[in-house]
């Protein structure tokens, strides 16, 4: 008890660079479990891209091709998916709601999805999060869009706006639909997903703009529900949610042998992961990362405790003169670097705390990553137990040194 006082009353005494030794260490912890707590939850986000959808159907292709274009706008597919599959299927026993989605046309760069009032009821993201309106409604009638957020703010549109969406996926296109302006009724809150740059627009004006329907004739049917969706001849895909998890996988069975058109049925839950799993050296990258961190933190502990040891010498003499042991010196400074790196460890959890509480709603919408702010996880109290053990020995060094210093070491004059 005696040394626990003795060593409290000695970092007291050199506060100034304890203090730095302490923040170092209490960075390094932040930073140590900043990492691990936003890998975790990255994985965690992108697996949630979608939630609450049991299937995606589209033309049949290669499953992580299918889930790039209906989910991430990324790519497209070469065969679309016909009406009359798209109402056959949808009107299975079990099945609860569906999204008709097709795409194809973009507006400056950012892509344009058609779809039903379905879209905003049903499609979740995150932890089952539903869609939730920034400004405005959902679009009601057929020349109207809806933005995501990212699309409104990085274009600055705002309510009753009017835009004119162009032919095709890229960023240049030759071909505009000048003659079928939109209007701006719309903007979403942000998802951090792929909605935020996305434009909604009724499924019916797909067909509309590309010649499927005159504007004329549609004029006259404004205000019915069904004039939103029309009757398109195809889309890109479709969503779909069943009234019980046990009809997932029958009706994914029997959507993959449907003879009359070549269709695929995916889980997207499943073949996020699959996807996440190809991009694991990102994982292991954020891993190196926060070993390194933790690495030279504690050599700079090791550093500060040897360049205060050096300073001490007189100190230490001046114990050993008043009968203090070898022994007693050793535990003495592995007393102060244990206190020192708990400390730290405090510290750095308060630090990541903090970080994680005011960083969340920045990580959510510029990134998608859903930040858990909740207890620190069994691994996380383990990495620290690691970084605590680390620290002490680390602090074996200086101790050791100090064991092996004579009274002499200390009380001669060098010059």
């Amino acid at each position: 008890m005696i040394l626990i006082k003795l060593a409290y009353k000695s970092l007291l005494n050199r506060r100034s660079s304890v203090l730095l030794t302490l923040l170092t260490i209490a960075i390094s912890v932040m930073l140590l479990l900043s990492i691990e707590r936003v890998r975790i939850d990255a994985k965690s986000s992108f697996s949630n891209t979608i939630s609450g959808t049991d299937l995606i159907v589209g033309a049949r292709t290669g499953d992580i091709q299918l889930l790039l274009s209906s989910v991430f706008r990324i790519g497209h597919t070469n065969n679309g998916v016909s009406w009359q599959s798209y109402e056959y299927i949808t009107e299975q026993h079990g099945v609860k709601w569906s999204i008709p989605i097709s795409l194809g046309d973009s507006h400056k760069g950012q892509a344009v999805l058609g779809t039903t009032l379905d879209y905003f009821n049903y499609y979740r993201f995150g932890k089952k999060q539903p869609l939730s309106f920034k400004q405005g409604h959902a679009f009601n009638t057929i020349n109207q869009v809806v933005l995501g957020s990212e699309v409104a703010s990085k274009l600055n549109y705002k309510l009753g706006d009017s835009i004119v969406i162009s032919h095709g996926m890229g960023s240049t296109s030759f071909h505009h639909h000048d003659d079928n302006p939109f209007k701006v009724v719309g903007i979403l809150n942000a998802t951090g997903t792929p909605v935020d740059k996305t434009l909604h627009i009724p499924l019916a004006a797909i067909d509309l703009i590309h010649g499927g329907h005159s504007a004329e004739h549609d004029e006259h049917e404004h205000e019915e529900h069904s004039n939103l969706v029309g009757h398109p001849k195809q889309i890109t895909a479709f969503l779909m949610g069943f009234n019980s998890p046990l009809y997932t996988l029958q009706i994914r069975r029997n959507i993959n042998q449907y003879k009359k058109e070549a269709l695929l049925g995916i889980m997207p839950t499943v073949t996020l992961k699959e996807l996440w799993e190809m991009l694991a050296i990102v994982e292991k990258i954020l891993l190196l990362f926060s070993v390194v961190v933790v690495i030279i933190s504690l050599l700079g502990m090791l550093t500060t405790l040897l360049a205060n040891l050096n300073q001490r010498r007189r100190e230490l003499a001046i114990l050993r003169s008043v009968g203090a042991r070898p022994w007693q010196l050793f535990t003495l400074i592995s007393i102060e670097s244990l206190l020192t790196t708990l400390l730290g460890c405090i510290v750095g959890c308060v630090l990541f705390y903090a970080l994680m509480f005011f960083g969340a709603g920045y990580l959510q919408s510029h990134a998608g990553i859903s930040i858990n702010i909740a207890m620190l996880s069994y691994y996380e109290l383990t990495l620290i137990g690691v970084i605590m053990i680390a620290g002490f020995i680390i602090g074996l060094i200086p101790a050791t040194r100090a064991y092996f210093y004579s009274l002499s070491d200390g009380m001669s004059i060098k010059i």
